[in-house]
């Protein structure tokens, strides 16, 4: 099965790193958050992948395309133009990446890639976010679940301590350091699709976005399911995201570090 991750936007709310790198390639402990991505999925057997790129595609396609000078200790020869790669540590990944426009929206995005999956079952996922999430439950709960798409969902916590208050004393009656957020079960955007999602998407319209009309009109025809990851899950869309998720990585507590 192949994993299909959405790499292609401009990542304007993290614009102190991604004046010069797509969001997917801004580093958590000295890789790519995109490597991270992709090391949950081989850690559950998934190696191939199918990268939609846009904006700064080609720092994506170098980093692949010189992966070993990236990670492997190595020795070059200027006397005869050799190089020689030690102690190679390299995933056995299968990384194909696409010109998917740089305007596009998410769902023209998947729809480019189509020619690429064989019209074969697949996982989508975006390049921003990092879950401890069993890749294979997920998978075997869509199958029994019979559904077209199953997504993740998840119900985060709040940010601020919560307070009632009296308003015609202005005493405080309870507090509570950061409740579940609103209580709502949210997107973590790790997904298993079927092939007929394609259907969804209408053709040649770069401007669909495929959190609205696609998913809107899948779970209005009964066809999605929700896999419930009550672990740890956690978007990267600020720069205070990003200093928080390399705090963990530092300290050892990455919980999404699952390999």
């Amino acid at each position: 099965m192949k994993a299909v991750i959405l790499a292609g936007g401009f990542g304007s709310r993290l614009s102190e790193a991604t004046n010069l790198i797509p969001k997917p390639m801004v580093e958590i402990g000295g890789k790519p958050i995109l490597w991270h991505i992709m090391k949950i999925y081989s850690h559950y057997g998934i190696n191939d992948f199918i990268i939609c790129c846009g904006y700064k595609q080609y720092v994506i396609k170098e980093y692949f395309a010189n992966y070993f000078r990236h990670n492997c200790d190595m020795t070059v020869d200027l006397s005869n133009n050799t190089t020689a790669v030690h102690d190679n540590h390299s995933e056995k990944w299968k990384v194909t990446m696409v010109d998917t426009g740089l305007n596009t929206m998410t769902g023209g995005r998947i729809k480019r890639i189509r020619k690429y999956l064989d019209n074969e079952r697949f996982l989508l996922t975006y390049g921003d976010g990092v879950a401890d999430l069993n890749i294979t439950d997920s998978i075997v709960s869509h199958e029994k679940s019979g559904a077209l798409l199953s997504l993740t969902a998840y119900k985060p916590g709040g940010k601020f301590g919560a307070l009632q208050i009296d308003l015609n004393t202005d005493k405080v009656l309870s507090f509570q350091e950061k409740p579940d957020g609103d209580r709502n079960w949210v997107n973590a955007g790790y997904f298993v699709c079927e092939p007929e999602v394609f259907d969804y998407i209408p053709d040649n319209d770069d401007t669909v976005v495929f959190e609205r009309e696609p998913l809107e009109n899948i779970a209005k025809s009964g066809k999605m399911h929700a896999f419930r990851h009550s672990g740890f899950w956690k978007p990267m869309d600020t720069l205070r995201d990003n200093t928080e998720l390399n705090e963990m990585w530092d300290e050892g507590k990455a919980l999404w570090k699952v390999w």
